[in-house]
């Protein structure tokens, strides 16, 4: 892999930052709040022993982002990037979750389109797993335009297994739809 996973990115409104372990308390205090977490697959990573496990995934994956408000410095959330594959030019994105003030307000588009322009330079397919009962993530995929390849069992770092609807964006579908706006 002759690229990174963890650049810094940013558009007018948001910037997303390498994930550090100092970011810990300010990452928590978002994610404490169990109605983040109510569509999740784990829908008790708002208790810190679970979220500490969480972090601890996030900081190893090497590609995980800390999501925040250029205006304000307040954190958001926190999105990576992982499991890249050399031979099929694929990586996923995912382990995404904001803060509820943040929901509704167009900062999930803003962010996938960030990080699907810059991935895009290097892969040819972006993957999502996302929660089964997922609804909300489950329309946001659609509003981004990936296809459904189904559902399958995932097991996330340090996490039982469950299910989750699989979704892929191709790197031609995504430049075709960038240039139809």
């Amino acid at each position: 892999m002759n690229f990174s996973i963890q650049p810094t990115l940013e558009n007018e409104n948001i910037q997303l930052n390498p994930l550090q372990e100092s970011d810990f308390e300010r990452l928590f205090s978002v994610a404490a709040d169990p109605e983040v977490w109510s569509m999740h697959p784990n829908k008790e990573r708002y208790k810190r022993e679970v979220f500490q496990n969480f972090f601890k995934g996030a900081v190893e994956s090497k590609g995980a982002f800390l999501i925040i408000d250029k205006n304000s410095n307040e954190v958001l959330g926190s999105t990576r990037f992982y499991d890249y594959n050399d031979e099929e030019k694929s990586i996923f994105i995912g382990y995404t979750f904001y803060g509820t003030q943040s929901w509704g307000k167009n900062i999930n588009a803003s962010v996938k389109k960030m990080m699907l322009d810059y991935i895009f330079q290097f892969v040819d397919k972006v993957i999502f797993h996302v929660g089964k009962d997922n609804i909300r993530s489950v329309k946001a995929m659609n509003k981004l335009g990936a296809e459904n390849l189904g559902e399958e069992e995932v097991a996330y770092f340090g996490e039982a297994s469950k299910m989750n609807v699989v979704f892929q964006i191709k790197k031609e579908d995504w430049k075709l739809k960038q240039n139809l706006h």
